[in-house]
C-alpha cells in the first residue's frame, strides 16, 4: 500500500511494475480560481510527471468551487497535452459501483448480505478449501472471504500481466472462467478469519446481481447509477476494447525490468477485469458519484451504514480501513477522506471524498509503473 490508498490495482495483484523513468516532454496547467489553494496538489501531478508518470489529471471540489489540473502529455509519440476532461480506465473504483447495486438490492429485499454465496451460486465457490456455503456476500464486498484472486493465477499473470498481453488483450473472459481460476488455489484463510483483497470476490458479486435481477451487472450499473446521475462520461465497455474520446493514451512496460520498452495499451477487452474493474470514467464523473454516495443519494441510511462499516486491512497499517467496496483513509493530517482506488493496464486512478461529501478529488495517471498517487491526495485533502 502506498501512502494514500490501498493498492486495489489489478496490475498490483502482480509483483509492482518497473520504476524506470520515462522521460517525456512535460507541461504543466491549472484552471483559473483558488489562487494557490491547490497549488501543493498541481505540484503533486508535477512530481509524478518527473518521477516518470507520462501524464496527470486531477480535479477537485469543495465549498469555494473547482479545479482541475494537468501536468505531462496524453500522447507519447506527439506530446499531445493530458486534458481535464480526459476519460480513462478506473479499474477497481469499479467496485463501488458494484457493491452500491448489491446494496441497492438488499434495501429492495430482493437478497441480504448475510445470504451465501452458494445461495445465489450453487456450486460457483468449491475446490481446494473453498466454499461457497460458509461465505457471504457481504464477506466479498469487505474482503473478507479468503477467497483467491484469480488475478494471481500464473497462467493468467503470463497472459494478461507480460508480453503474453500483446497477443491476448482482444480475449474474451467470462465470469465463470475467471472463478474456476481461483478454484484452482487454495483460499487465503477461512471465511472471515482475515482480510485479503481478491478481485475473485467481486467477479461473484457481479455474478449474484445477475442471478438476483436477470441483468448483467453492466446493465444494473447503467440502470441505478449512471442514468439517475447523468454520468455521460462513465461507461461500463463490456467487450468494447476503445476508450471513448477525449482521452489519453495508456502506457505500460508490461514488465518489471526497468530497460524495458514502454507499450501502448490503451485498448484491451476488459472482460479480464469485469465487475472487479473494467469500467471507464472521467474525473468530474468520479466526484459526482462518490458525492452522491456519501450523501445518501443512493442508498437509505441502513445500507449507507453498512457500506462505510469498515474492517482492519493490516495491523501495521491502521490508518487505511475497508468497507462494502469503499476505503477509508486517515490522512498524515489527520483528515479522513473515503473513496477507492484502481489500477489497470497503463492507468492509476484514485476518487475520494470527506464523509460530509464536502471535498472531493479524482485523479489519473496514464502510466502504471510510476508516481504516487497518495502525495496528491495528501496535497489536496491536508492544505
Amino acid at each position: 500500500m502506498s501512502a494514500g490508498t490501498v493498492r486495489t490495482a489489478l496490475v498490483a495483484a502482480v509483483a509492482a511494475l518497473a520504476t524506470g523513468a520515462l522521460v517525456a516532454p512535460a507541461a504543466a496547467h491549472s484552471n483559473a480560481g483558488g489562487g494557490d489553494r491547490h497549488g501543493a496538489t498541481q505540484r503533486a501531478l508535477e512530481q509524478a510527471v518527473r518521477d516518470g508518470v507520462p501524464g496527470a489529471v486531477a480535479q477537485s471540489r469543495d465549498r469555494s468551487g473547482s479545479w482541475s489540473g494537468t501536468a505531462g502529455v496524453g500522447q507519447l509519440n506527439t506530446g499531445k497535452e493530458r486534458k481535464a476532461q480526459d476519460r480513462y480506465r478506473i479499474g477497481s473504483i469499479t467496485k463501488t459501483f458494484v457493491a452500491t447495486v448489491l446494496l441497492q438490492l438488499e434495501a429492495e429485499g430482493r437478497l441480504d448480505l448475510d445470504d451465501t454465496v452458494e445461495r445465489w451460486l450453487p456450486g460457483a465457490v468449491r475446490g481446494n478449501g473453498h466454499d461457497g456455503r460458509h461465505i457471504t456476500l457481504r464477506q466479498l464486498l469487505n474482503h473478507t472471504s479468503g477467497i483467491y484472486s484469480y488475478t494471481s493465477d500464473p497462467g493468467f499473470q503470463t497472459k494478461v500481466f507480460g508480453e503474453g498481453f500483446l497477443q491476448h488483450r482482444y480475449d474474451t473472459w467470462t465470469p465463470d472462467q475467471l472463478v474456476r481460476l481461483a478454484m484452482q488455489h487454495k483460499p487465503y484463510f477461512a471465511p472471515g478469519a482475515g482480510w485479503q483483497y481478491s478481485n475473485t470476490n467481486y467477479i461473484l458479486a457481479g455474478m449474484v446481481i445477475k442471478q438476483a435481477t436477470g441483468r448483467s451487472y453492466e446493465s444494473e450499473i447503467e440502470r441505478r447509477i449512471l442514468r439517475p446521475l447523468q454520468l455521460r462520461a462513465t461507461s461500463v465497455p463490456r467487450t468494447d476494447p476503445r476508450v471513448p474520446a477525449p482521452a489519453s493514451r495508456a502506457y505500460s512496460p508490461l514488465s518489471t525490468d526497468p530497460g524495458a520498452k514502454v507499450r501502448d495499451v490503451t485498448e484491451l477487452n476488459p472482460t479480464l477485469a469485469g465487475a472487479a474493474g473494467g469500467m471507464i470514467s472521467d474525473s468530474k464523473d468520479l466526484q459526482t458519484f462518490f458525492r452522491a454516495l456519501l450523501k445518501g443519494g443512493l442508498l437509505p441510511p441502513e445500507q449507507l451504514n453498512a457500506l462505510t462499516t469498515t474492517v482492519p486491512v493490516d495491523p501495521q497499517q491502521p490508518e487505511y480501513r475497508y468497507g462494502l467496496g469503499l476505503q477509508s483513509s486517515r490522512l498524515s493530517c489527520g483528515k479522513e477522506v473515503w473513496g477507492h482506488g484502481g489500477g489497470i493496464h497503463g492507468s492509476q486512478s484514485e476518487a475520494f471524498v470527506t464523509r460530509d461529501a464536502s471535498h472531493s478529488l479524482a485523479l489519473n495517471f496514464n502510466g502504471d509503473w510510476a508516481g504516487d498517487s497518495g502525495k496528491v491526495i495528501e496535497a489536496e485533502f491536508c492544505r
